[in-house]
Formats: C-alpha cells, sequence, structure tokens
C-alpha cells in the first residue's frame, strides 16, 4: 500500500496563452469551413494592446479574415472593454501568414505524416471520463470560475484564472483531495475576504465537495489581490499549455502542441488516435490504466512505432495489446483522419479547458469496446 500525493492545473480560456490557442484553432475553423483540406498551421501572441498572428495557411477559401476572428475570439471570451485590460474591439492585429512549404506538402499529399514525431494518449478508470483525478477537477474548477463571471454570480472576476488540485492516493486509487488552489484577476477595491467566500461558496465546493474533508488546504490568490491579470501582465503565446491540454503529468508528452494545426499535423491527430486507443481499452476491460506512443517520419504513412504500457493493470500481455491495436485501429494520418472524421471545423471548443475528457469529441467516442471485449 503507498500513499503519494498527485497535482495537476488547468488554466481559463482567459488565460493569455490559452487566448491565443483559441485564437489559432478559430483561424483554423475558418478555414476548414470553407476548404476541409485546408493546411494550417497557425501561432499566435498576444501582449498588452495588440495581437500577432504568423504561420502557414494553403488553402482554396477566397478569404480568411484573420484580423476579425481574432477579434471575434477575444471578445467572447470577455476581453471587450478597458477595465478588464484588454479591447477585442480596438487592439492591434498583425499577421505573417504564407502558404506551406511545398517540400512538407509532397509527402501530405501522398498521405503521408506532416511531420517527425512522437505521441503519448493515456487513459485510466479513476474517472467516469477515463481521465486522471486531478486534471479533471481542475478543469472543471476553471470551467466554473469562468461560468460564474459570464452568469453574473460573480460579477466583479474578470477572465484571466488558473486552478490547482492535489489529490491524495492510497494504493493507486484516490482518495481525497490534499489542496486546491484558485487565482483570479478581479476588479480592484474588492476585499479578498469577500473574494475567498464567492469562490469557495460558489466555485470550489460545487466542483470538489465531495472530496474535501477537514484537512483539506485551500489556497484562493494566494498572493492577494489579483487586479492586474489578462496579456497586459503576462504575455501568451500558442502552444505553451501542453500539460493542461492533455492529462496533467499522468504520463509522458511527445512535446508537440495541438492548437493552430490541421489533421495532417500528427502532433494532433495522432495524439487524438492515442487517447482514443487507450480509452477504448480501458472501457473494455482489458486494462484499467493505458498509454500509448505512437511516433512518425515525415512524409511516411505508417508509424515507425508503436508501444503500449499498461502498468501491470492489464489482463493480457502488452506484447498482445501492441498486435489487436494495430488490427483494429487505423494508424497512418489519412486512416485517423477519416476514421475520427477530423477535417471538420470542430477544434475552438478544444483549445480550452482540456482536449481529452469531454465526450462531444470523436477520439473520446468507446465505440471499439465490443470489439475489443473478444480479445478478453
Amino acid at each position: 500500500m503507498e500513499k503519494i500525493f498527485f497535482t495537476s492545473e488547468s488554466v481559463t480560456e482567459g488565460h493569455p496563452d490559452k487566448v491565443c490557442d483559441q485564437i489559432s484553432d478559430a483561424v483554423l475553423d475558418a478555414a476548414l469551413k470553407a476548404d476541409p483540406n485546408s493546411r494550417v498551421a497557425i501561432e499566435t501572441f498576444i501582449k498588452t494592446g495588440f495581437v500577432v498572428i504568423g504561420g502557414e495557411l494553403t488553402t482554396k477559401a477566397e478569404y480568411i479574415n484573420v484580423q476579425k476572428i481574432a477579434r471575434d475570439t477575444l471578445i467572447n471570451i470577455g476581453y471587450d472593454n478597458g477595465d478588464v485590460g484588454f479591447n477585442g474591439h480596438n487592439c492591434g492585429v498583425l499577421e505573417s501568414i504564407s502558404e506551406q512549404s511545398h517540400d512538407i506538402s509532397v509527402g501530405v499529399n501522398h498521405h503521408g505524416a506532416g511531420d517527425q514525431g512522437m505521441m503519448f494518449g493515456y487513459a485510466c478508470d479513476e474517472t467516469e471520463e477515463l481521465m486522471p483525478l486531478p486534471i479533471s477537477l481542475a478543469h472543471k474548477l476553471a470551467y466554473r470560475l469562468s461560468e460564474v463571471r459570464k452568469n453574473g454570480t460573480i460579477d466583479y472576476i474578470f477572465p484571466d484564472g488558473k486552478s490547482q488540485v492535489t489529490v491524495e492516493y492510497d494504493d493507486n486509487k484516490p482518495v481525497r483531495i490534499e489542496a486546491i488552489v484558485v487565482s483570479s484577476h478581479h476588479r480592484k477595491n474588492i476585499s479578498q475576504t469577500q473574494l475567498h467566500k464567492d469562490i469557495k461558496e460558489h466555485v470550489i465546493k460545487p466542483v470538489c465537495g465531495t472530496l474535501m474533508d477537514e484537512r483539506t488546504k485551500i489556497h484562493i490568490n494566494p498572493t492577494g489581490a489579483f487586479t492586474e491579470g489578462g496579456p497586459v501582465a503576462d504575455a501568451g503565446l500558442t502552444g505553451r499549455k501542453i500539460i493542461v491540454d492533455t492529462y496533467g503529468g499522468f504520463g509522458r508528452h511527445g512535446g508537440g502542441a495541438f492548437s493552430g494545426k490541421d489533421a495532417t499535423k500528427v502532433d494532433r491527430s495522432a495524439a487524438y488516435m492515442a487517447r482514443y486507443i487507450a480509452k477504448n481499452l480501458v472501457a473494455a476491460g482489458l486494462c484499467r490504466r493505458c498509454e500509448v506512443q505512437l511516433a512518425y517520419a515525415i512524409g511516411e504513412a505508417e508509424p515507425v512505432s508503436l508501444f503500449v504500457d499498461t502498468f501491470g493493470t492489464g489482463k493480457i500481455s502488452n506484447t498482445r495489446l501492441s498486435k489487436i491495436i494495430r488490427k483494429e485501429f487505423p494508424l497512418t494520418p489519412f486512416g485517423i483522419i477519416k476514421h475520427l472524421d477530423l477535417k471538420k471545423p470542430i477544434y475552438l471548443p478544444t483549445a480550452a479547458y482540456g482536449h481529452f475528457g469531454r465526450n462531444d469529441f470523436s477520439w473520446e467516442k468507446t465505440n471499439k469496446v465490443e470489439v475489443l471485449k473478444k480479445y478478453l
């Protein structure tokens, strides 16, 4: 029996890095809506008063209004007036976008991978959505923080915020919450007493109440006032929250970001497939925990390697599971895109509160369970 404490964090949609992820994915969605075969790799940078958008975009669309997309995204998040510290209506928007390199497109046109690299997927049975509990709770806290801001329950907080949850595990099973951290950008002249009371009552208790006890430590805006936030206080950049986007530190990460990339980039599509595989294996009862790695060479269709680890929880060997995966799941970029239906403009919703653990997405379906159960 081993007792450990594991911590994961999340951020709200108004965190500067997440703002950039959302703008990048909004541009991607606009391109895919006009031309499902668009090749997109968009990066965004934000700081006080301006946004910079750059990268590659090859599309048959007549026109992608990148400036309007950026402004609309900012306004929808809540950066729509000077009081917040950033105003999407009148900020500067700079863009530098060119077409995809011909040398890369040749390989992709023949159904090869758009880049080299390795991608990981993870699943476990400790939550209903088959995600690790710490990141699941951290996302729910961050989402709840935005929800109470938007519905007026706490009308003095701003879009930027963060959450963090430490879970105590006993013999690899989550048993209680050890610590919770919630930080929120807020208006000036709001007392910390009021802020603590409101966030504890309307954010923390609804999400974490059943797993808290008298020993749970709660930290709300630990440094005190948080009156300077958003892009004024901190620069933002696409792809800087890759652990928030995935499993909160559980399992490994290949290093590739998701947002702004179309599905020919295996950084994104193969990571989605790896999660899909791991989740279906766990849902089918072949294991309680599962990590899947896929690796690709640029321009090549078949993965150069497949690795699966069930951490001693598998009902059959990892070697046999690897053979089953190759038989039952498409692993080429073209096969992944087709199976998971990844040419649709579906990506903006993924850009905040995690790419995994929400059933709206095709890679979260457990529609391979019956097929996999025959191997038990």
